[in-house]
């Protein structure tokens, strides 16, 4: 079978032999590189770095005080954009050599494949990331918020109970506390302020 193979690529023209190596190569790296970032162990620059946000001074929390980093800008020239622009060009030439018979015209056309590629890349890489930002949230961000009651909240903050919050178009259950009477389920709340960076304290509305 490798006979067969290596008999079939010497056979090809010279500019397509370039292209299908390109290809092959590329794709084993590709393959590796995404065996690696769905294992955990790959790069973060699929389109820009995973950077520091300068939240100018304010954490990005989870509802339990955890700093979370949201990514820095994206960024055109890295590693793996490169590799989605060579995979591009590769697969680009080998498919279209059959379509386009003028070899200038077939490079430019893979070169525009290779382009569309990174694009492509950049444009998912960018919406993964709202993805990520809508799971994160400064707790702060909640006072003055309506939300409804998901588990009864005792009155004179003598226990927590939980609310449904929406930030950025994610939904949180938090803990609650009233200075107030007991508030029940499904009650409208409004936030009046936030304890220990972590609990909300809420009142009915009026």
């Amino acid at each position: 079978m490798m006979t067969a193979f290596l008999d079939w690529y010497q056979a090809l023209p010279p500019y397509l032999r370039a292209y299908w190596t390109i290809a092959i190569a590329v794709s084993i790296i590709f393959l590796i590189q995404m065996t690696l970032t769905l294992i955990g162990l790959g790069d973060t620059d699929a389109g820009g770095d995973m950077g520091d946000l300068d939240t100018g001074g304010e954490d990005m929390s989870d509802g339990n005080g955890d700093t979370m980093d949201t990514g820095g800008a994206i960024q055109l020239f890295t590693i793996r954009n490169t590799v989605n622009f060579l995979l591009g060009v590769g697969w680009g030439g080998v498919c279209l050599s059959n379509v386009i018979e003028n070899r200038f015209l077939l490079a430019v056309a893979a070169i525009l494949c290779g382009c569309i590629m990174v694009a492509a890349f950049i444009i998912m890489y960018r919406q993964l990331m709202k993805l990520e930002g809508n799971g994160s949230y400064r707790i702060e961000e909640s006072v003055g918020q309506v939300c409804e009651v998901y588990i009864r909240i005792p009155g004179q903050r003598s226990g927590s109970g939980k609310v449904q919050i929406s930030f950025h178009g994610s939904v949180q259950e938090l803990p609650a506390q009233t200075e107030g009477d007991a508030i029940t389920s499904g009650t409208k709340v409004r936030v009046t302020k936030v304890i220990d960076r972590s609990v909300l304290i809420v009142e009915p509305l009026a």
